[in-house]
Formats: structure tokens, C-alpha cells, sequence
């Protein structure tokens, strides 16, 4: 096979935010595209098979983009231009970066960081109700907080309500000290970790001391009617049929709710079925609910966690339950 190079120009300023701590994610590009890349005097020469080269350097220029706009350089961020390049869709992660949905309280932009999450937050526009599934790490709570906060602040919504069932983790916590908040607390803390980031503690206490933010479990939603809400229901995969119905039913006009979940951590007794399972067959053809389903590539937290949530899938893929051992009969396969 014919060798060409080919060279990239890179800014000083650029270079080390580009090349990573000790040049690795220059290693990474090289081994992922089998590329001879040799950086001398300001400029980087990448030495490979013709098309090796040109995605190497599509994966470079759009790192540089992303650098020159102002953004911290990721592994992540790596990783997904490298797979892009594979798929032809160079130009995509900078469609991406313009996307900003806010800033947290440090000034830092939220914005979608993958196709899937694109999707999510263009969903989450046009639609009234979108149900956002997938594994951990992919920003469904995240990213939902963000669009909840920016309709309050721009007065598209009255107020927003977070909710999520009660339910442990696959483990009994006995009775829990304190009275009834101090209690749900615990359930809750993801839901309050987002707003602090994204809002900032006195912003948030402020606007729930004047009943516009709530945080409450999924049974406090019982018997209301919300309108000029922005409602997000997390940890939906731990709710019953019959809750999920009771929680769709409670929407009123003016409002938009989202509904996020990973169907493969479920914490329901064994034989219960899932409300948010039953809600996406029953609802994926209902106008005006739209459906999006975040996968492992749409990892964007530790790119660990993207590797380890890919190794679930393959091994729960060969017909295996985690904590289930062959030849012992169970009441329930572990669904967690």
C-alpha cells in the first residue's frame, strides 16, 4: 500500500489542550488509525496509508476547531471524533459544539457532546413529552435539567418539578433517621446535584422557598394537575405501570415533561414489571411523544465508564444475568 504525509498546522497556544497530558491523545489517534505522526518546529506530519491520513487529519482539524472555540479537550471528545471520522461524519461534532443550551453558575456551556445527545435536545424542543432512555453516563438527567432551567429562566414555564420513585438501589436501607424531607433526601440527591451546578445553591433555595422549583418522589405527584411546568420524571425504569400512567395523566397545558431511564438497572421487586418498559410500547406511536434512545457511544462521563457499560451490553447480549449462577434455580432473575 502507498504511503503519502501530509502536514497539519497547529497554534502554540493549541498544542498542549490538542496533544493531551504527555501526548496521549496523539498515541491514541496513531494506534486507532495506524498514522506516524511527527510533530517538529510548529508543525505535525502524519505519515500513513492515504486513507488513514485524511481521517487522522480530519480528527486533528476538528479537535482544533473545537479548541479554538474555547473547549478543554477531552478524552471523550477524542474518542468520538475518532469514531465520526470512521463513519464519514467529520463535520458533525462541531454542529454539535454550537449547540449551547445554557452556562453553569462557573460559566461553563452545557451543550450536547454526541449525535444521540443532539437528538435528545432537538426532541426535547418539538415535542411535548420525550421519553430519553439509555445507559449511565449518556446525560439524559443532565441535559434535561439544563433545558428545564433555561425555559424558566427565558419565562417559557410557571415552574419546574422534579420527581423520582423512592426505591433502593438493590438494597434494603432500613428505617432512615430524621423526619419526612431528611428522608427523601437521599433519593433525590442527583436531582439536587444538577441544580446546584447549573443554577447555584442560593438561586435554587430561592425559587423553591417560593414553591417554583420542587423536588419531590414520583407518590407526591398523586392527584395534582400541572400546567406551565416543566416536569422531569429520572429513574423511571423503577416505577410501576400504574405510577408511570398515574405520572402522564397529571399533565396539564402549558407544559413539557421528560421522562429518563436506563432499562437495564432496574430496582423493582423480582416479577414486577417496569411502567417505563409497558409506557414506551403503549405510547411509540402517539403523536407528540417522541422516543430517543441513548446508547454506550453517547457515554460522555469517564470513558471507563463507556467500556464498562459496552461489556454489560455484550455480556447480558449472550442470554447472561449478572448474579445469576447455571444450574440454580431462582424465584426471579436479577434485573440490576
Amino acid at each position: 500500500m502507498s504511503m503519502i504525509e501530509t502536514i497539519v498546522d497547529i497554534p502554540a497556544e493549541h498544542q498542549a489542550n490538542i496533544f493531551g497530558q504527555f501526548d496521549v491523545f496523539m498515541k491514541k489517534i496513531e494506534r486507532t488509525l495506524h498514522v506516524t505522526m511527527i510533530f517538529r518546529e510548529g508543525e505535525l506530519k502524519i505519515i500513513g496509508g492515504p486513507d488513514t491520513v485524511q481521517r487522522a487529519k480530519s480528527v486533528l482539524d476538528t479537535l482544533l476547531q473545537l479548541s479554538l472555540r474555547g473547549n478543554a479537550i477531552a478524552e471523550q471528545n477524542v474518542d468520538y471524533a475518532l469514531s465520526l471520522a470512521f463513519e464519514e461524519k467529520d463535520k458533525a461534532l462541531l454542529e454539535i459544539d454550537r449547540d449551547v443550551i445554557c452556562r453553569t453558575i462557573n460559566g461553563r456551556p452545557v451543550k450536547p457532546k454526541t449525535l444521540g445527545q443532539k437528538q435528545y435536545i432537538d426532541a426535547i424542543r418539538k415535542k411535548m413529552i420525550v421519553f430519553g432512555v439509555g445507559p449511565a453516563g449518556t446525560g439524559k438527567t443532565y441535559l434535561a435539567m439544563a433545558m428545564a432551567i433555561q425555559a424558566f429562566k427565558n419565562n417559557e414555564v410557571g415552574r419546574i418539578i422534579l420527581t423520582r420513585p423512592a426505591i433502593e438501589a438493590g438494597e434494603k436501607l432500613g428505617f432512615l433517621p430524621g423526619d419526612l424531607q431528611s428522608k427523601i433526601d437521599p433519593y433525590l440527591r442527583p436531582l439536587y446535584d444538577a441544580l446546584y451546578q447549573i443554577m447555584g445553591p442560593e438561586s435554587f433555595l430561592h425559587n423553591s422557598e417560593k414553591g417554583l422549583i420542587e423536588v419531590a418522589p414520583l407518590a407526591y405527584m398523586r392527584g395534582r394537575t400541572l400546567d406551565n411546568a416543566y416536569i422531569i420524571l429520572d429513574e423511571a425504569q423503577n416505577t410501576t405501570p400504574a405510577q408511570m400512567k398515574m405520572f402522564l395523566t397529571r399533565i396539564g397545558f402549558g407544559s413539557k415533561v421528560i421522562v429518563t431511564g436506563d432499562q437495564t438497572q432496574k430496582d423493582l421487586p423480582g416479577g414486577q414489571a417496569s411502567g417505563l418498559d409497558v409506557a414506551m410500547k403503549v405510547l411509540r406511536r402517539v403523536e407528540d411523544i417522541a422516543m430517543i434512545q441513548l446508547t454506550n457511544q453517547d457515554v460522555v462521563r469517564h470513558p471507563l465508564v463507556q467500556k464498562i457499560v459496552k461489556a454489560y451490553e455484550e455480556y447480558e447480549n449472550k442470554g447472561e444475568k449478572p448474579g445469576k449462577r447455571p444450574g440454580v434455580r431462582r424465584g426471579y432473575d436479577s434485573q440490576h
